[in-house]
């Protein structure tokens, strides 16, 4: 489930990393694909709603996104096989769980309205997603930056979170303060990972083709 709608992925999952990509031609060949290490994965159950269902929660230190399989049975056995791997790995390697995970998005098709001040989005009041809590807020209630755990470079966070990491003293470095507004909207911020998300920075060197 990707930021404005839900995409077609194709997961591949190995013994210390879990790689996904876009489906170029079904089961021949992938781009973008994106790798990463299990010892940041944490998965949580997501219940059915309307027509979204069999999905969970992938989170990690770079990102944190839903999926959503095809019946139950193939949910739970990918959740339990993701699960196993990440288990194995970890007892194996000991190699120590990530504890730090990006915030999981709100999607845009479910805030038509600002979550700090209640303004309805528009054409000219967009959308923006803070970092932090991975809530959409207007530009005046997400214009600050920070340096967050997970984040190699400030990042675009709401007012409220500002607050509350400023006044807990965890930025990594000199707090850059307010962001400039973008002409359309918040693409230099909040585009898709698989757009140019600054956030992810995973591997993305292999170029997979599925079995023949």
């Amino acid at each position: 489930m990707c930021r404005k709608k839900p995409k077609p992925r194709q997961f591949f999952l190995f013994n210390d990393i879990l790689v996904y990509g876009n489906i170029l031609i079904n089961k021949k060949k992938y781009n973008k694909q994106h790798v990463i290490p299990l010892e940041e994965v944490k998965l949580e159950s997501l219940p059915d709603e309307g027509m979204l269902k069999n999905g969970w929660v992938i989170r990690t230190a770079r990102k944190s996104f839903a999926v959503y399989a095809a019946t139950p049975t193939e949910k739970a056995e990918w959740m339990a096989h993701i699960q196993r791997c990440v288990s194995d790995l970890l007892k194996k390697s000991g190699k120590k769980a990530v504890e730090k995970h990006a915030a999981l998005w709100v999607p845009d098709a479910e805030a038509a309205a600002c979550q700090g001040c209640q303004g309805q989005f528009t054409f000219v009041n967009r959308r923006h997603h803070c970092r932090n809590d991975g809530g959409v807020y207007c530009g005046n209630c997400c214009n600050k930056k920070w340096t967050l755990p997970m984040s190699k470079k400030p990042v675009r966070v709401c007012n409220s979170c500002y607050k509350i990491l400023s006044s807990a003293g965890t930025q990594k470095g000199p707090s850059p303060g307010p962001v400039a507004h973008e002409q359309e909207g918040d693409s230099s911020f909040d585009s898709d990972s698989d757009e140019g998300d600054e956030n992810p920075s995973w591997n993305s060197a292999p170029q997979f083709y599925g079995n023949h």
